[in-house]
């Protein structure tokens, strides 16, 4: 299988911004804008080989940048991470970036570094259809009517709008060709404004592969100036969650994924663990993505006896991707038996792997009803979850 390998262009000098710091790093949520970038691309694919093109004799300033969100480390994983010195252009900076990569048949995405809200589906979706077809770019449709203007400032052509895109990274290649394409132009002297019109400008590298179209998204907006991160509002969501199960003889007994010794277990479609169900409703609750019926129809038999840690992780990749971060949440389990106190701190780490977070971020206490209704019995367990959601 073709390795998949990505470029982040963040050499320029960011002059527009007028601050005399370079947009790419500039704060943003846990990091930088650079590191916010990476970080979109590291939860969304694989990538084998990483390359960041700087400004020249930049690479300390950007890699500080990069590790000031301390996620990335772990992000990176077994992917390859270098750092590029970039030339005068940005073309010349992608060609020298390109060339650092070392699997010649990877497919190449090649991302602006100040477009830090590109979506985990934008980014899977390019990758994909490159994979495929030779060449890919998100777009967008334009809002305003396009023309055409001639050099006197009249409208020389009136143009379809519908049959036009405004083009946005990351752009994905077959690598190859690519640099080929690269290196013609190099020779010519020949400027593109984006990778996509390089491509098309050498048809003998590309076997004459069109570059595809996917689409994209208003929110991949790159930062131009400082009013684009100051209108990026920080977003909190506050989700609940609830479920009750019956307990019944025969079963077993799983409380946040940790399969429990007990007289009696939950009774339900899937294993029933009420606490993941709880989970489950909450994030989907804050994040506005459905609730844990509308996602696993009990109606449907091929979710018989589900494993609700593995739903939970389903459900748990949407938020994500839907560009949702976990801040806290508070769980509640009523109960008469087991007590949970010995058992509190496996399911609250059960709980924390499932959802690849830290294991502070998570709390769960335990009630008894005083002998009161089904739970008090001992007939049912009940849990709560409340999470707080930020993106």
């Amino acid at each position: 299988m073709t390795s998949n390998s990505l470029v982040i262009a963040a050499a320029g000098s960011s002059s527009r911004m007028g601050l005399g710091t370079k947009k790419e790093y500039l704060p943003l949520k846990n990091g930088t804008v650079l590191s916010e970038s990476l970080r979109a691309f590291l939860e969304a694919a694989d990538f084998s080989e990483i390359v960041i093109s700087v400004p020249p004799n930049g690479i300390q300033e950007a890699k500080a940048a990069v590790f000031s969100d301390s996620r990335i480390k772990d992000l990176l994983k077994d992917s390859r991470l270098i750092f590029s010195e970039g030339g005068k252009t940005r073309q010349e900076s992608v060609f020298k970036a390109l060339c650092k990569i070392s699997d010649q048949n990877s497919t190449v995405l090649i991302h602006d570094g100040a477009r830090p809200f590109v979506s985990a589906k934008i980014i899977q979706d390019v990758l994909k259809t490159a994979h495929e077809s030779g060449a890919a770019v998100p777009a967008i449709p334009p809002v305003d009517t396009q023309k055409e203007i001639s050099p006197d400032g009249t409208i020389k052509r009136h143009l379809v709008r519908k049959n036009i895109g405004a083009v946005q990274t990351p752009q994905g290649f077959h690598l190859a060709p690519l640099i080929l394409c690269h290196q013609k132009a190099a020779e010519k002297k020949y400027e593109c404004t984006d990778d996509s019109e390089l491509w098309d400008s050498f048809p003998e590298f590309t076997e004459g592969k069109k570059v595809r179209v996917v689409a994209g998204c208003e929110k991949n907006k790159k930062i131009t100036f400082l009013q684009d991160i100051e209108k990026e509002k920080e977003m909190i969501r506050i989700g609940m969650g609830t479920d009750l199960h019956c307990l019944a003889e025969g079963r077993k007994f799983f409380l946040g994924g940790v399969e429990i010794p007990c007289e009696k277990g939950e009774l339900g479609n899937s294993d029933g663990d009420v606490l993941l169900h709880a989970v489950s409703d909450a994030l989907l609750g804050a994040s506005c993505l459905g609730d844990i019926g509308s996602y696993f129809p009990p109606e449907d038999p091929k979710w018989k006896d589900s494993d609700s840690a593995v739903l939970l992780k389903k459900i748990w990749n949407d938020v994500r991707s839907a560009g949702w971060n976990l801040v806290n949440m508070d769980c509640v389990v009523e109960t008469e038996s087991p007590k949970l106190l010995p058992w509190r701190e496996k399911i609250i780490n059960s709980i924390a792997q499932i959802l690849e977070t830290d294991s502070a971020k998570i709390f769960v206490k335990a009630k008894t009803n005083e002998k009161q209704d089904s739970v008090g019995a001992g007939n049912a367990i009940k849990a709560y979850c409340v999470c707080l959601l930020q993106k």
